[in-house]
């Protein structure tokens, strides 16, 4: 995926849902554990040199995997590639258990399954589309895939 440098810069400086430094490990053989600022804005995870401003990389909280490793240590593993592995640590089991919860509600995969599990509950009670007076109500994108309702503790996988 393309992303222009500058507007990713920019969306770095944005006030973060969490940030923290943590020990990062990359998911090269060979990486070892290093102190980085690690910030979570909207769908990305940022992570920085302690003592520079401008991100060194970033990560898509997209078709990714969140995983605990043990009681301070979590992984993000992407789905099309399983082999590449970026584990964190925390200072506190506590911390390692919000940044989890933080980076799985963060993707618009979870966004999509909630909205779509609150649709169906409102129109469940209500007899009404709430999203018919936007005009998006037949959108395939906030559908229920094959008529299954999707549950918004679905979330290992996002």
């Amino acid at each position: 995926m393309r992303f222009n440098e500058k507007e990713l810069v920019s969306l770095s400086r944005q006030p973060s849902e969490m940030a923290a430094e943590l020990g990062m490990r990359g998911p090269k053989k060979g990486d070892v554990l290093k102190k980085r600022l690690v910030k979570l804005v909207v769908n990305f995870l940022f992570y920085f040199r302690t003592d520079e401003e401008e991100p060194i990389g970033a990560l898509l909280l997209e078709q990714c995997r969140v995983e605990k490793e043990d009681s301070q240590t979590f992984s993000i593993v992407f789905l099309d590639e399983a082999e590449r592995k970026y584990l964190f640590e925390c200072d506190s089991e506590e911390q390692c258990g919000e940044w989890i919860d933080s980076i799985i509600k963060a993707s618009y995969e979870f966004m999509r399954k909630n909205l779509i599990f609150y649709r169906t509950e409102i129109h469940r009670l209500t007899g009404k589309d709430p999203l018919e007076q936007y005009g998006i109500s037949d959108e395939t994108r906030f559908q229920v895939s094959n008529g299954l309702q999707l549950m918004p503790r679905d979330t290992s996988s996002l």
